[in-house]
């Protein structure tokens, strides 16, 4: 067999790394108490808080639409609303699970730039209405980094939160490529989550190298009473917890988290100066994993006649193509080639 073909479609496609396997078979070697009550989930939680430098509340869900869905149902009554951009994950791709387990909490979407909200989109939708018949905004939902590859700055948050503050709403944080975005800006992780004003997050890794899991992360620590209740109501207390936890022990030491993600960018970076250099129209700033790319239809065709993958219905339009943390400089450049051969042909 020849070396196996990445592919761009998602970072979901990648394996789990050696660092998070390892981690996983170390805590296979005995019994263990049930329900996270073992040692694992206990010191991933004491790791997290380590990371972001407060003393959080730390839960794990086996996936980022219960681990979005639950904390922004936490945030909110069934009356209130929620304010996200117009392409967030919760509004376009979460099949209604927001609305689901908050009992009808409203999702209200808002235009922006490079698929980020500001502060004057969320005050707009705030002021629209203040009478009984409007679902009164409760929450608003950033997702980091973004669904178009772009990253809210330290600033861009914390203006945000100024607002937020202003108009009475809570701040949750879809983190799903949250490691990337941090990889991204160069800073700590407390810099652009607690400190700018985040309530919670919900932290992915299974995008970053994790087997399964999502960690839900509460700086405000009394919006947590009671959200392991919802957690089991929902399906999503795990009964051998640990095997999700203790992945995350090899992701969180030697900072493995982040160079994953710091890769991924890099591949990303690398994909993005290659299809300049054959003056591919670029939609999106890539700052992060992710290149939106506007070929014609035949190039679409071409490649993927010729087996690659990728998505066509994420964003305002164009190609994703998503980088991992096991993305190779070869399969960037193979796909560049097959790029670069389908444009002369087609």
């Amino acid at each position: 067999m020849g070396t196996p073909k990445r592919f761009f479609a998602s970072d979901n496609y990648a394996g789990i790394c050696p660092e998070a396997w390892a981690a996983l078979q170390a805590a296979n070697v005995d019994h263990a108490p049930a329900y996270g009550d073992d040692e694992y989930t206990a010191r991933v939680a004491d790791k997290l808080r380590e990371l972001f430098e407060t003393h959080c509340e730390v839960f794990f869900v086996f996936n980022g639409t219960a681990a979005n869905s639950l904390a922004l149902a936490t945030l909110c009554q069934s009356y209130h609303s929620i304010i996200c951009h117009e392409l967030a994950h919760v509004e376009t791709d979460e099949c209604g699970a927001p609305e689901f387990f908050s009992h009808g909490t409203k999702v209200l979407t808002a235009p922006g730039a490079n698929g980020k909200l500001d502060p004057a989109a969320i005050e707009r939708l705030v002021r629209k209405r203040s009478d009984i018949h409007y679902p009164k905004p409760r929450a608003v939902s950033l997702t980091q980094a973004t669904e178009v590859g772009t990253v809210y700055t330290v600033d861009e948050i914390r203006a945000i939160w100024a607002r937020a503050r202003s108009l009475g709403l809570r701040i949750h944080m879809d983190g799903a490529r949250f490691a990337n975005a941090v990889a991204s800006l160069g800073v700590a992780p407390k810099e652009i989550t607690w400190q700018a004003g985040v309530d919670v997050l919900c932290f992915g890794g299974t995008k970053n190298g994790l087997p399964v899991g999502e960690a839900v992360i509460f700086f405000d620590r009394e919006l947590a009473a009671e959200f392991a209740y919802r957690c089991k109501q929902a399906g999503q207390l795990a009964s051998k917890m640990r095997f999700i936890a203790a992945p995350w022990l090899g992701m969180l030491e030697n900072h493995t988290w982040l160079r994953h993600a710091a890769h991924a960018n890099a591949m990303a970076a690398r994909m993005e100066t290659a299809l300049r250099e054959l003056q591919v129209p670029i939609l999106f700033p890539r700052q992060a994993n992710a290149v939106f790319a506007e070929f014609s239809l035949p190039v679409q065709e071409g490649l993927r006649a010729r087996g690659w993958r990728f998505y066509t219905f994420i964003g305002q339009g164009g190609c994703r193509l998503m980088c991992a943390w096991d993305t190779r400089p070869e399969d960037v450049d193979a796909f560049v080639t097959d790029v670069r051969e389908l444009l002369k042909s087609c």
